[in-house]
Formats: C-alpha cells, structure tokens, sequence
C-alpha cells in the first residue's frame, strides 16, 4: 500500500484483529512510561523504573533489526543490500539507539538522587 492510502479492506483486516486496540494500549503504555520518567523532581525511585521500562522497550524495538529482514534494504538489481543497508522501516528503528541511551543516563541520574535521599545524614558527610 502507498502511504496514506484508503483501503477500506486493510482498515476491516485491522478491526478484525485488534491491531488498533493493541495500537490504543501500547501508546498508552508509552505516555505512562513518560509520566513516570517526569516524575523524578518529586520520586526519583519511580523515575528509575520508567527509565528502565524506557531501556527495555528500546532494546525490544531494536530487536527487529535483527528478527526481522524487512527492515534491510532487499535485493532488487543493485549491488547494495543487505546489511549494512537500511530501508525507511529500518531506520526508523535506529533512533531506538539514542532512547535506549537516554533511558539508561536517566535511569543512573534517578538512581542516583533516589539512593542519596535514603543515605542517613551522617553517612553523607563520610563519602560526600
């Protein structure tokens, strides 16, 4: 199908299958996953774990690079394809590297502030 495309059979295949509700719930995973990682001026206990559901949700997208060969470029005449190759869908993904470190630099920060809050005051002075 080209982009943007009405196919009212495509849009039936999808009702069909609840790929708009998994769609639904899957966004909203992702909008409380951001809510979590806000949360980190006020708990940065739970902002670690939104940071960390942030990690592990690149690391799954990522995973298609390699499960799935669509996302290189296919043999079609020319002599570049394959890896390292790249098609829209594949890169695409890519931009899952620079979240995946993002959650991983946050999720230290809210560790971090999380661990020295429960730190008693005279430990603090010892390894300040």
């Amino acid at each position: 199908n080209k982009e943007g495309e009405y196919k009212p059979e495509n849009i039936a295949w999808h009702e069909e299958n609840n790929t708009y509700l998994f769609s639904y719930g899957l966004g909203s995973l992702i909008v409380l996953i951001g809510v979590l990682i806000a949360l980190y001026p006020v708990w940065p206990g739970v902002s670690a774990v939104g940071s960390l559901l942030a990690f592990l949700m690149s690391f799954v997208t990522l995973s298609f690079l390699i499960t799935t060969p669509e996302t290189w470029v296919q043999p079609l005449g020319d002599a570049e394809y394959g890896f390292p190759y790249l098609n829209a869908a594949g890169r695409l993904v890519v931009k899952d590297v620079i979240m995946m470190g993002a959650a991983l630099v946050t999720m230290a920060q809210a560790a971090k502030k999380q661990v020295g809050r429960k730190t008693p005051s005279r430990l603090k002075r010892v390894y300040a």
